[in-house]
């Protein structure tokens, strides 16, 4: 099996952690995705400074301006990940991402150079589904899972889309709108979530305002498999905060 079968097939649910890759610098930055995992993170997901991130709030939106006023560039990135692999050869990375800085190399040579680094999965955030199919097939070709959105107003075909070219674990937004942490989030996502289990989806991780260990164990109860929490953290690492607390409540929140 894969990291992502292995890590769903052990885990009742799984917490995933999003930081910005360079933030504050690339040394840091090395430190904190080893952090992320001491705390007790089951999955990394990484973005890649983009000066254009239209998924993403204001805090991550600041921590690519950071990172690219530290000159850190793609090929940095994928340094960081290589290293982060060698030092942790079984947790699951993925890598989001933005459609203009997979192109400016070339969409086969990204997805060859992100498994070359010991990514697993790569969600370009802003290629529309209609769009998706070379994408994913570019990706599968070269050992990258592809990694789709869904929305609790995304119509039932789209989902059956989205389970089909979909791998490695389906991103669930748990609102609309770009991420950050919010008080509150709602999981009424029921239909969603059925559709995506007929259609034998990879398993669904709700991302997008997962900011408390309240949100973490509602999204379970909803029937997700996992949250990935990426705002909060990033506001941590931008406050010069430790990581460990966190993360270690987030966790706990899955058992």
């Amino acid at each position: 099996m894969g990291r992502y079968e292995t890590m769903f097939a052990r885990n009742q649910g799984v917490f995933g952690a999003f930081v910005m890759l360079g933030d504050p610098d690339l040394e840091t930055s090395a430190a904190i995705l080893d952090e992320l995992v001491q705390g007790g993170a089951d999955m990394i997901e990484v973005g890649i400074p983009f000066s254009d991130p239209v998924a993403d709030g204001p805090v991550i939106q600041a921590a690519a301006v950071r990172a690219l006023a530290q000159g850190v560039r793609t090929a940095d990135c994928f340094a960081l990940i290589r290293g982060f692999r060698d030092r942790h050869p079984d947790v699951p990375v993925g890598i989001l991402t933005y459609a203009n800085l997979v192109l400016a190399r070339g969409r086969d040579a990204f997805y060859q150079a992100a498994a070359a680094s010991g990514a697993d999965s790569v969600l370009v955030a802003d290629v529309p589904l209609m769009e998706a199919e070379p994408w994913a097939a570019s990706a599968r070709a070269a050992g990258i899972a592809p990694v789709l959105i869904a929305a609790a107003n995304t119509p039932a075909e789209r989902l059956a889309r989205i389970a089909a070219l979909g791998e490695g674990y389906t991103y669930c937004v748990a609102r609309a709108g770009v991420t950050g942490a919010d008080a509150q989030v709602r999981f009424d996502h029921e239909a969603m979530l059925d559709a995506l289990r007929a259609a034998g989806a990879p398993p669904p991780i709700f991302g997008f305002g997962i900011s408390r260990p309240e949100h973490v164990r509602a999204a379970l109860d909803a029937g997700a498999a996992g949250v990935i929490s990426g705002s909060a953290i990033v506001d941590l690492v931008a406050r010069g905060e430790p990581l460990g607390p966190f993360i270690e409540s987030m966790k706990a929140a899955t058992y």
